[in-house]
């Protein structure tokens, strides 16, 4: 999915000005508020290159994991002491379990299908201790993509120029973004394109996961960006699988 795109996935967001340190410290606020277990330590589930880890190490301790290795070569390379899993958001396994959870930046969409949205909701309840939290950040609902749209991102660095332009589309509970990148860099100037998709999870849905996999729910309109987070409560009672 990133296998092309990951080098230059940090220069798209930082052209986009995406503000992961705001968004870090708005995640310390909320796992203050709601976190009932005594550690501190946090997983960042499909952490791409690592950008909220950078905020979030200071005062956690934390792990990251994600599908794709070349996104994890290059957050392994960015922070050289920190732990990092290749590993499928939806059937992971760790040894030990962790007091936060976090899948961020909608994520959570390449779930793809209910059933794989419930087991990912289910694998990372387990992975809680027992007051621990789970944030996640969703994707977009059935009818509140904006398709038709054109949209494009420009990098204008030194040493690397990049357009990326795509227009979104739906074909039933399906997000398609087709992303068609020129980059060029002093080694010459190449073309290519990846196709993402993502499920349109309704709020229903995203409930339904959370009462399966035995967490409390919690609805923040707002979140890190606009799009929401949803909050889900380990009991102090239920245990922990590790």
């Amino acid at each position: 999915m990133y296998n092309r795109s990951a080098i230059i996935y940090d220069a798209i967001y930082r052209a986009q000005g995406k503000d992961y340190l705001a968004e870090a410290e708005k995640l310390r606020a909320l796992i203050k508020q709601c976190k009932r277990s005594d550690g501190k330590s946090l997983l960042d589930v499909a952490c791409g290159t690592g950008n909220h880890l950078a905020y979030l190490q200071e005062n956690f301790d934390v792990e990251g994991l994600d599908n794709s290795k070349e996104m994890l070569d290059i957050a392994q390379n960015k922070f050289p002491n920190l732990n990092f899993h290749l590993a499928d958001m939806a059937d992971f396994e760790i040894a030990h379990s962790f007091d936060v959870i976090a899948c961020l930046f909608s994520a959570i969409g390449y779930a793809q299908t209910f059933p794989r949205l419930t087991q990912t909701i289910k694998t990372i309840a387990r992975h809680l201790r027992p007051g621990g939290v789970a944030i996640i950040e969703p994707w977009f609902g059935p009818g509140d993509l904006d398709t038709g749209k054109v949209h494009a991102t420009f990098v204008d660095e030194p040493e690397l120029k990049i357009a990326r332009m795509n227009i979104n589309r739906v074909e039933g509970n399906i997000s398609f973004l087709d992303f068609h990148y020129m980059v060029a860099t002093p080694k010459g100037v190449e073309y290519f394109t990846e196709t993402h998709a993502l499920w349109l999870f309704t709020p229903d849905q995203y409930q339904k996961a959370f009462e399966e996999a035995e967490l409390k729910l919690i609805r923040d309109e707002e979140g890190l960006d606009g799009r929401g987070l949803y909050i889900g409560l380990k009991s102090n009672s239920q245990s922990s699988r590790h």
